[in-house]
């Protein structure tokens, strides 16, 4: 047979695997508009065109990459303007969306204020904020309609009392959540807040790590009072057999659009040794961290590819240069931690935990709090991780009274279920992300409820949120309210929420964490939700077992009566 003519079909080259844009890698090269931005100047080089240019020329001088970019790594976010509904959310510009005035994110690390600072936050709501104040689930203080004019006189005030809104957005460490009780609790072996202090002292504002792939959270906390399982690092009281208390080491966990839980590293750090682990795990993601898709870049994706054996091995050998010791899981309570009502502290004085509605509050109402505050004996406020508070040092003898003043001031500390564990984000009123009304529907949710099941008598959580970004951490609620456009009953589209059901971060005994069961289809419009929350509270009331939380029914209920 002739040999044929036609040229061999050469083999097939194999594809080059695409890179993730992880410097460690040597993939320096900006691949999306956002690290070119950060690369083009450091964000938080902006302070000083913020003080020098756009305070003096107004929101119309400002560059676009400065405005929609590192404006945020001092706290300060544009906010929605007023009249845009959820159904043009995704299809305007962000030039269509924006107003001319800012949300500004207080910084306070472990939620610890005295009342000067109080005072200074309140005075700045009432003055340059429209009396706006809302209390965040990462203990911190938003502000709403802020001029930027106005922000350099802002930073001057809070910096004088010790405050700062650096890093408190952007791609960067963000707040470092700790315990409200932090230094008083009686169920407190070691108080961490000289680690979150050292860390902020050493880390915060240092550019070597003001450009990290994406958001980075952090807990640390010796009681399990905070989300944990839900922040890229977590150090969570434990004691080591030989070596005695420490920290439990936790790593990659986060919410959003593609959630994830923490994972144990198994290792057990002393408390003068946090700030060193802490940056070695920043460290990891500012140089392994995926840079090439927004969507993809948070920490918790790293970890899902390596593994926690691979995660621990390159902090040890990479980045801290020595082994780390093995160690135990947390103890965890008997029921999960909020701090609401009057508990004792270590000294006998007490404290006393009182709740807004869905973290809504007003410079005004902060100002009268630091009154009452002080009037009753106390020179500290703490901010919850639950958009709760507490007021420190209280004797025996003023208990009562200061829970008459906080109740007169919009503050109860005797709460009923609902109001105790509902919770919102900012919503469409001011986010330029959001679908849906939150902190008007939860306050309408939680007054309805208070009203019709007024003794319901089981601990319950209701998060909502706007977007499906999980700002309030809905996956892990026992009620999950996602916001999104939905069709009514005669086929119009409003606003609404999809429903999430039992979901947990297992911070008590016998709780599984976990994001629960979303039935398909399993929606409501918002004028329906009240009733819908209450049916299935009923349903809860009905078929559970003697102790049974929401939860655990929640997994064996049959789908009829989740629906």
């Amino acid at each position: 047979m002739a040999p044929s003519n036609t040229p061999a079909t050469p083999a097939a080259r194999p594809r080059k695997a695409r890179g993730e844009g992880q410097w460690a890698l040597g993939h320096r090269e900006p691949l999306n508009p956002n690290e070119r931005s950060k690369k083009d100047d450091n964000p938080l080089n902006v302070r000083a065109r913020i003080e020098n240019i756009y305070a003096h020329r107004g929101f119309a001088s400002i560059d676009p990459a400065d405005l929609r970019g590192r404006f945020r790594w001092w706290g300060l976010y544009t906010q929605r303007k007023a009249g845009i509904d959820g159904g043009r959310t995704a299809v305007l510009e962000p030039e269509e969306l924006e107003d001319e005035y800012f949300m500004l994110r207080v910084r306070i690390d472990g939620g610890a204020l005295n009342l000067a600072q109080l005072r200074t936050i309140a005075q700045i709501s009432t003055e340059f904020a429209r009396d706006s104040a809302d209390i965040t689930d990462r203990q911190n203080i938003q502000l709403h309609w802020v001029r930027v004019e106005d922000v350099p006189e802002i930073w001057r005030r809070l910096e004088a009392v010790g405050l700062q809104t650096t890093e408190a957005c952007g791609d960067c460490p963000r707040v470092v959540l700790g315990s409200p009780v932090a230094g008083i609790s009686t169920d407190e072996v070691i108080d961490a807040t000289p680690a979150i202090d050292e860390i902020i002292k050493r880390y915060i504002g240092d550019p070597a790590y003001s450009n990290l792939p994406r958001k980075f959270k952090t807990v640390i906390s010796w009681l399990p009072d905070g989300p944990y399982l839900a922040n890229d690092v977590s150090f969570v009281g434990s004691v080591h057999p030989d070596h005695g208390p420490g920290f439990d080491l936790w790593v990659g966990g986060g919410l959003s659009t593609n959630p994830r839980l923490a994972e144990r590293l198994g290792v057990w750090v002393p408390l003068a040794e946090i700030p060193d682990v802490w940056e070695g795990v920043v460290a990891i993601f500012r140089d392994y961290g995926y840079r090439r898709l927004r969507h993809r870049a948070r920490l918790k994706f790293l970890l899902a590819d390596w593994g926690v054996e691979k995660f621990r091995e390159v902090l040890e050998k990479e980045y801290l240069g020595r082994a780390l010791i093995d160690g135990p899981a947390p103890d965890l309570p008997e029921k999960p931690i909020d701090h609401i009502g009057v508990h004792k502290q270590r000294d006998g004085r007490n404290y006393v935990g009182a709740a807004p509605v869905v973290g809504r509050s007003s410079g005004k109402q902060l100002s009268d709090l630091a009154d009452l505050a002080e009037r009753h004996g106390s020179d500290r406020v703490r901010l919850t991780a639950y958009q709760k508070l507490l007021v420190l040092d209280v004797a025996d003898d003023q208990v009562e009274s200061l829970i008459t003043g906080l109740r007169g001031i919009g503050l109860e500390a005797r709460p009923s279920a609902w109001r105790r564990g509902t919770m919102a984000c900012t919503g469409i009123e001011y986010c330029k992300l959001a679908i849906v009304e939150t902190k008007a529907r939860g306050e309408e949710l939680v007054a309805r409820l208070e009203e019709r099941l007024k003794d319901f008598d089981a601990d319950i959580s209701v998060h909502i949120n706007g977007c499906p970004n999980a700002c309030a951490r809905t996956q892990v609620a026992d009620i999950g309210l996602k916001g999104q456009l939905v069709l009514n009953a005669h086929g119009e589209q409003v606003e609404g929420f999809q429903i999430h059901l039992g979901g947990a971060l297992g911070m008590a005994k016998g709780e599984t964490a976990g994001f629960g069961r979303k039935l398909r289809g399993l929606k409501a419009t918002a004028e329906e939700l009240p009733e819908y929350v209450e049916r299935v509270a009923r349903h809860y009331l009905d078929g559970r077992s003697d102790g049974e939380t929401f939860a655990n029914w929640v997994m064996r209920a049959e789908e009829g009566l989740l629906k």
